[in-house]
């Protein structure tokens, strides 16, 4: 589903990232972890293509992603409250999502009632702006807009962040349920070494840029990735 080929990214004289071969078969539910500044978020603005490769290249489904728009199609993403809008309510944006997902305002109503416990009553009917709603609001709202139109592909940085622990249960359980019962290839990156490897079956370890563990997830993973983060 998604491959890269000899990918590097510098600023200037400094490299950020290098992975000459990542394969992510369709289907399949992969975790990137790294300390601060280990490469993850610049992986996922590459394969967005919000930045520009310094060499090589990310396809997904065969599309070089900075050559053409058609992975848009088939990919949902949330990075940060940058891809919200912030002068609209949740229910606007969800709108607007669903118009290019070419869903109606019926179809993400009703998208929309299965995620009740997640909105724990905290968004939807409110009134709100999405700029005025906290931090973890926020992050819902994307978390739920990428899930719009059923993608092929979805990306999500650090989801688990700024979530209340309710919050993060539950989203743990959906998105293990959405990998199950789903075609769907879902890539996060996080922090939380025992929410990640809950989730994803395929455990990715980023330092200095570049990949040095490539784990598929076990009972033993969590205590592998601690032991790893503990040197």
């Amino acid at each position: 589903m998604i491959q890269t080929s000899q990918l590097s990214k510098k600023y200037g004289e400094t490299t950020v990232l290098t992975i000459n071969n990542l394969d992510i078969p369709k289907g399949q539910s992969f975790g990137l972890v790294g300390n601060n500044g280990a490469g993850k978020t610049t992986f996922f603005n590459l394969l967005l293509d919000l930045i520009q490769p310094t060499t090589g290249k990310i396809t997904s489904n065969r599309i070089q992603v900075n050559e053409s728009e058609e992975w848009k199609t088939f990919t949902g993403s949330f990075i940060d409250e940058s891809f919200l809008i912030g002068y609209l309510t949740p229910e606007e944006y969800f709108y607007f999502i669903g118009d290019l997902r070419r869903q109606n305002k019926a179809d993400i109503d009703n998208f929309l009632g299965q995620f009740d416990d997640i909105f724990n009553d905290e968004i939807l009917g409110k009134n709100k702006y999405l700029r005025d709603l906290s931090k973890g609001n926020q992050k819902k709202v994307g978390i739920i807009a990428a899930l719009i139109g059923n993608p092929e592909v979805v990306i999500l940085d650090e989801p688990f962040a700024n979530l209340d622990p309710t919050t993060q249960i539950r989203l743990k359980q959906m998105l293990k349920t959405y990998v199950k019962n789903k075609d769907l290839t879902i890539l996060i990156s996080s922090h939380d070494l025992g929410h990640v490897t809950e989730v994803c079956e395929r455990i990715v370890v980023l330092e200095k840029g570049e990949i040095i563990k490539d784990i598929r997830t076990s009972e033993a993973t969590l205590k592998e990735l601690e032991a790893h983060f503990a040197l």
